[in-house]
């Protein structure tokens, strides 16, 4: 075969990035690049280490960047800077949208934030600064600035002709908020209503004028589940004054619930929640994030050690006792276990409120009841095969307390920790069902003594 029947053969594009760029095929790399759209790529960018998603990033036309890098977490992002020289650095960080600039700057290091506000334009300087002004977590921190707002006065033709001018330099202008003189938030319009409607109708005729809107100090959680339960894609952002400051979008929405509910999972498993993509995240980095809770777990797991040393004297006497131990406070935990996630939900998404408590205590306990007494049919017939009928009237009736007393304890925990302005998330179910095992022998022993009269 002759040299020029040699064909070169390329990685398929079914590959991941990855796979591509560490067998340093530059041509197969950029083949990839151009085939997929800018959320799959930094879905692999995001996949890999800081080396090799800077090598791959670099390929990227200037345009296609800035799409990309907007996918990505602000933890992926300061990654990415940090490989790029100073020209592609301030372009990059200019060309961003606002309160997606502020909301990586913010948890950027001290240099690395310095160096992108310092290379900023005036404008998207003093866009940003607002923006990292506003508290963590709140929605003047997830909204964008960029808004076209129209007065009452204006014509429809009038309000478009508006929208044209301005809305280039706006995220969004599907809804456009509506402004009296001093800026205040007097409604909103959508663009729908004005494309539709005759050019002399007065925008003042299709204003929606009692809008669903957040304060800039409100919680963003908060916000963007309110967008969910009012079916907005935008909502509209005030301060103190209602004077309007921002939009919060239906993207920055989706991502405030997404991490919100990704931190709630990982404490309602007793664990820390952590940044970055799980696929990039090392061996030792996940262990440092549950090691802490696990040791706090053990520690009140020793309260279990405790109750059963206390009655290590009725064990000793009623020795069958030890059989039904793990089937006993297995259901106690799980009961538990069961109330607390659905409480914790249920908050999430302002089904319950913290004044709800006593009718969760009620309602909780009623069906941890009814669950125990499914269960206890089940208990006696065990307790009957094994050991006998006394002892399997303990079996019994304990699965019917303890199923009670797991469900309140579950249900109540995370009321309380909202009250006391604790994340309801922290009170986990790992922690609950910890603290079901060890009251749980209480209420057992203490039954078994008191049917069996020991």
């Amino acid at each position: 075969m002759s040299h020029t029947d040699i064909i070169e053969v390329r990685p398929s594009l079914s590959e991941s990035l990855q796979d591509i760029v560490e067998s340093r095929h530059v041509g197969a790399a950029l083949d990839w690049l151009g085939a997929h759209p800018p959320h799959v790529i930094a879905d692999q960018l995001a996949r890999m280490d800081a080396v090799r998603a800077g090598m791959a990033f670099r390929l990227l036309d200037k345009d296609l960047a800035l799409a990309v890098f907007e996918e990505l977490d602000p933890v992926d992002q300061q990654q990415i800077l940090q490989g790029l020289r100073d020209r592609s650095f301030r372009e990059l960080i200019e060309g961003m949208a606002p309160d997606d600039r502020a909301r990586m700057l913010r948890e950027a290091p001290a240099k690395v934030a310095k160096k992108a506000l310092a290379g900023l334009s005036s404008r998207e300087r003093r866009l940003t600064a607002s923006l990292l002004g506003y508290p963590e977590g709140s929605a003047g921190q997830f909204m964008t600035p960029e808004v076209v707002a129209l007065p009452r006065e204006l014509t429809v033709a009038e309000a478009l002709g508006t929208v044209r001018t301005k809305g280039g330099n706006a995220e969004t202008v599907y809804t456009l908020p509506v402004v009296d003189s001093g800026r205040r938030l007097t409604g909103i319009v959508e663009l729908r209503e004005l494309v539709l409607s005759t050019p002399d109708t007065m925008v003042s005729e299709l204003v929606a004028t009692q809008p669903a809107f957040a304060r800039a100090t409100d919680s963003a959680e908060e916000a963007a589940r309110l967008m969910r339960e009012t079916n907005d894609i935008n909502l509209p952002v005030v301060d103190s004054e209602d004077r309007l400051v921002g939009l919060l979008t239906i993207d920055d929405a989706v991502e405030v619930i997404e991490a919100a509910d990704s931190e709630d999972v990982a404490r309602q498993a007793g664990s820390a929640p952590w940044e970055g993509h799980y696929m990039a995240a090392g061996v030792f980095q996940l262990a440092r994030y549950r090691a802490l809770w696990l040791l706090l777990l053990l520690v009140a797991a020793s309260l279990t050690v405790t109750v059963t040393d206390f009655f290590q004297g009725t064990l000793q006497q009623a020795a069958h006792l030890a059989l039904f131990i793990p089937l006993l406070i297995g259901a106690g935990g799980n009961a538990g276990a069961q109330a607390a996630t659905a409480c914790v939900r249920a908050l999430a998404v302002g089904e319950v409120r913290a004044s709800d408590l006593f009718r969760v205590i009620w309602r909780e306990c009623r069906v941890g009841m009814v669950l125990g007494s499914l269960l206890a049919g089940a208990g006696l017939a065990i307790g009957a095969v094994f050991v006998g009928p006394r002892m399997a009237v303990v079996v019994g009736s304990t699965l019917v307390l303890i199923c009670g007393w797991a469900a309140t304890i579950g249900g109540t925990m995370p009321l309380l920790a909202k009250k006391l302005r604790i994340d309801p998330a922290v009170v986990s179910a790992p922690m609950v069902t910890t603290l079901v095992d060890a009251t749980g022998l209480i209420i057992y022993f203490t039954t078994a003594k008191l049917v069996l009269g020991i």
